[in-house]
């Protein structure tokens, strides 16, 4: 029989805390019994939502932890000031193998700096990513960085490239993973200097490298794995919500706008319930800080139950695929 997966949360993490960490947690734990939680924070506060959710079912276990990172706190001064907090002790858990994998809703720059601090990147890594899974018109895409690094050479490119091929073929199943490059144009003259020069290094690897991708098609289903900068990465992210955002709007809009709209809408209701279903975006929370030397994984901050339930569910899979020793093991064997 496998061994229990262990997951560290960081109860206090988020714009809710421990009033969407704690109930998420004990639900997962109900539905999947096999799994066992740590949470991470502190006790008197924790405990109550315990009480009022049902008690503490069996492998769950509480760690109080003084210390709460604000989300808007500089990263440097929550490393520095900070180590008894429950993002901290969530990740040193990791570190003690104690814990699988850690999941935090807390601020971004903190969780990414300190569990660069405390697990140390993969060897052959320079800088982690933050990769996430997002819907695609058949079914959904892998897209790296998407916001840890602003700025990324052609090898640090290509390092994303093998770690988002490792994770779409472990967690999806897939045998050689699709790579692409978010770039200007599909034509090789297109692009700054850096996306050429990483093209290059993927043109002679072993990665299923399939050319560049334009933004427009990132949902076409070309590719399993979009590679790109952090900054560029983000952009496109933001822009897809906000495109979801004013699609729902415009929708409310025309379906209110009438008596006969009204029930035009209480006809399509069905589709548009399934709709609302297949881009509701809490059903692909869970972004992966990839490229550390153990599991950390990132959930929205204002993520609800339901979100933040589906964000242990990627730490678990990336525990139970073993990712980071997958992408060790790719990184060993590709010749740059």
């Amino acid at each position: 029989m496998a061994e229990a997966v262990t997951i560290a949360v960081d109860a206090m993490g988020g714009d809710a805390g421990a009033q969407i960490c704690v109930p998420a947690s004990l639900q997962l734990v109900r539905r999947r019994p096999g799994v066992r939680i740590i949470l991470v924070g502190q006790r008197e506060v924790i405990e109550p939502i315990v009480a009022s959710s049902g008690g503490l079912p069996p492998g769950v276990e509480i760690v109080d932890a003084r210390q709460v990172v604000a989300m808007a706190e500089p990263p440097a001064e929550s490393l520095r000031k900070k180590k008894d907090s429950s993002m901290r002790i969530a990740i040193d858990l990791v570190r003690d193998g104690r814990a699988n994998a850690c999941v935090s809703a807390g601020n971004t720059g903190a969780l990414m700096a300190t569990g660069r601090f405390v697990l140390k990147t993969l060897p052959g890594i320079d800088r982690p990513a933050i990769m996430a899974l997002l819907p695609t018109r058949h079914g959904a895409i892998y897209m790296l960085d998407l916001g840890a690094n602003a700025d990324c050479s052609a090898e640090q490119l290509f390092q994303f490239a093998v770690m988002g091929s490792v994770v779409a073929g472990v967690t999806e199943s897939i045998d050689r993973p699709r790579i692409g490059l978010l770039n200007i144009g599909a034509e090789d003259i297109k692009g700054n200097e850096i996306v050429k020069q990483a093209a290059a290094l993927l043109s002679v690897s072993a990665l299923n490298y399939i050319g560049f991708v334009e933004a427009d098609a990132i949902q076409d289903d070309r590719a399993d794995v979009i590679v790109c900068d952090g900054f560029t990465g983000n952009v496109a992210l933001k822009s897809m919500e906000g495109t979801a955002k004013l699609i729902r709007h415009f929708l409310e809009i025309e379906f209110r706008a009438g008596i006969y709209r009204r029930l035009a809408g209480l006809v399509a209701w069905p589709v548009l319930k399934s709709l609302g279903r297949r881009l509701d975006p809490r059903r692909y929370n869970g972004a992966s800080l990839v490229g550390l030397n153990g599991i950390v994984i990132k959930s929205h901050g204002g993520a609800d139950v339901l979100a933040f339930e589906q964000a242990i569910t990627v730490a678990l899979l990336e525990a139970e695929k073993r990712v980071p020793d997958r992408i060790r093991e790719l990184l060993s064997a590709q010749t740059v």
